[in-house]
C-alpha cells in the first residue's frame, strides 16, 4: 500500500492503538536487487509494521545523477509493496528523511550496513523522541550502482549494443 504523509500518520496511530512496533527504512531503491531485500527483511524483523520511504525521483537525481533514477518513483513504490513484509510505502521529496521521522516519530529506524549506529545521520533526531537506531541487513556488497556497471562492461565487453527501445 502506497501512502502520502497524512494517510501514513493516520494510520500508523491505529498501528499504535494496536501495540505495533513501527519501523522505518528508506532509500532510492532504483534497480532492485537482493541488498534491499535483505536489508528489508532486517528491518521488519525488528517490530511488527515496516514503513518504507522512498526518495522522489527529485531527490535521486540530486542523490545520484541526472541518468538516475533509472524506474520512476511510482514504479519502485509499487516494487517495494509486492515484498510481503514490507506494511506500507511512501515517497518522500525532502533532502533527508528527517522531516518523514519526525512526522512519524518510528520506534525504529532501520539503516543499511554501510552506517553504524553511530554514524546514521538522523540518529539525534531519532533519540530525541526516545526512538533506536537499528543497523541491519547484509554487508555493503550491493549497490544499484555496482549492478549498473556491471550490466555496463558487460555490454561494452561483448561489443552488444543496447537494443534501441532502451535508454
Amino acid at each position: 500500500m502506497i501512502l502520502d504523509l497524512e494517510e501514513l500518520k493516520a494510520r500508523i496511530g491505529e498501528e499504535r492503538k494496536d501495540g505495533a512496533i513501527i519501523v522505518l527504512a528508506n532509500g532510492c531503491f532504483d534497480l532492485f536487487h537482493v541488498g534491499h531485500i535483505r536489508y528489508l527483511s532486517g528491518a521488519k524483523s525488528l517490530g511488527d509494521f515496516l514503513v518504507v520511504g522512498i526518495n522522489s525521483d527529485r531527490q535521486v537525481r540530486k542523490l545520484k545523477g541526472g541518468n538516475r533514477p533509472f524506474m520512476p518513483e511510482t514504479e519502485r513504490a509499487e516494487i517495494l509493496t509486492a515484498i510481503r513484509f514490507v506494511d506500507v510505502v511512501t515517497i518522500f521529496d525532502e533532502p533527508t528523511v528527517e522531516e518523514l521521522i519526525a512526522a512519524i516519530r518510528p520506534d525504529i529506524h532501520a539503516k543499511g550496513t554501510d552506517y553504524t549506529t553511530e554514524t546514521v545521520p538522523e540518529r539525534e533526531i531519532v533519540l530525541a523522541y526516545g526512538g533506536r537506531v537499528a543497523i541491519v541487513g547484509d554487508p555493503k556488497d550491493h549497490s544499484s550502482s555496482k549492478l549498473i556497471a556491471i550490466v555496463s562492461k558487460k555490454f561494452n565487453d561483448r561489443g552488444t549494443e543496447l537494443p534501441d527501445n532502451i535508454t
